[in-house]
């Protein structure tokens, strides 16, 4: 129904490990396979547990089939073909284009309600963490954020002294044109002229 996409970028790793490993017993109806790997050959994967959850389907394996793996015989094999995986190439030595960015922030939820724009500048090629730093040099008061590091890159804990909780079932959504960012902060790349609207939502 979504050209190959299962869930999002960051599930496709693991739903296709387990559609290949349950690939005899799987009834309900015939999934695209080459549909799905078309997907993940797009995309540009940057972070390491994507990366790590992505290789074992397309060598046609799943993290089940390490535990019959033969490390002895494998040991002096040479690497084989190289993955279809997008380099990460470095952009730092050319000068970018900049591009203007609208970034606000809501909270309809908790304590005292919010919401706060601003349009920030940066070059092109810049991800949305990078924009949330420069709002927050421009405006510390109000767009001042904290982040914690986790093996999907950094995950957005606070904005403006507004932290998320498990026990409340709170987060910050980013959004663009209404629609749920399917990349995190520290890969996501807004284009010219975009919106991102950070919200304090319930899951």
């Amino acid at each position: 129904k979504r050209n190959g996409m299962i869930g999002n970028i960051y599930s496709m790793g693991l739903a296709l490990q387990a559609l290949e490993a349950t690939r005899r017993f799987y009834a309900p109806r015939k999934w695209d396979c080459a549909q799905a790997l078309s997907v993940v050959y797009a995309h540009d994967y940057q972070q390491p547990m994507a990366i790590a959850q992505v290789l074992p389907a397309l060598v046609g394996r799943s993290y089940l089939d390490v535990a019959g793996l033969d490390c002895a015989a494998t040991k002096n094999m040479s690497p084989g073909r190289q993955l279809p995986l997008s380099p990460m190439l470095g952009t730092h030595s050319i000068p970018r284009a900049p591009i203007q960015v609208h970034y606000s922030i809501t909270n309809t939820l908790q304590g005292k309600h919010f919401h706060y724009s601003t349009s920030v500048e940066v070059p092109s090629g810049s991800t949305l963490l990078q924009v949330m730093e420069v709002a927050a040099e421009k405006n510390p008061q109000t767009f001042s954020f904290q982040t914690e590091q986790t093996s999907w890159g950094p995950y957005v804990t606070s904005i403006h002294g507004l932290a998320g909780s498990t026990e409340d079932r709170t987060y910050w959504q980013f959004l663009s044109a209404g629609n749920a960012l399917d990349k995190g902060v520290g890969t996501y790349k807004p284009h010219d002229g975009e919106h991102i609207q950070a919200v304090f939502s319930t899951y």
